[in-house]
């Protein structure tokens, strides 16, 4: 059996993947201009919440506790 990972990590994960899920999303709708009100602050701001979001869960996921 494996043992349960921290609350922590599993919050962490989850923020991870809805953001970078969103981030994906409205790329990808903005890409086949079904919406095209975005602006480009707008996903840059998502990407790096992406990014700053993957780097937080790798950096908790590695902790000793």
């Amino acid at each position: 059996m494996t043992p349960k990972p921290p609350s922590d990590t599993i919050i962490y994960a989850y923020a991870f993947a809805i953001s970078l899920a969103f981030t994906v999303v409205i790329y990808l709708l903005r890409g086949f201009e079904i919406v095209t009100f975005i602006p480009g602050g707008l996903i840059l701001f998502l990407i790096l919440l992406s990014i700053g979001t993957g780097l937080v869960y790798g950096v908790q996921k590695t902790r000793r506790y």
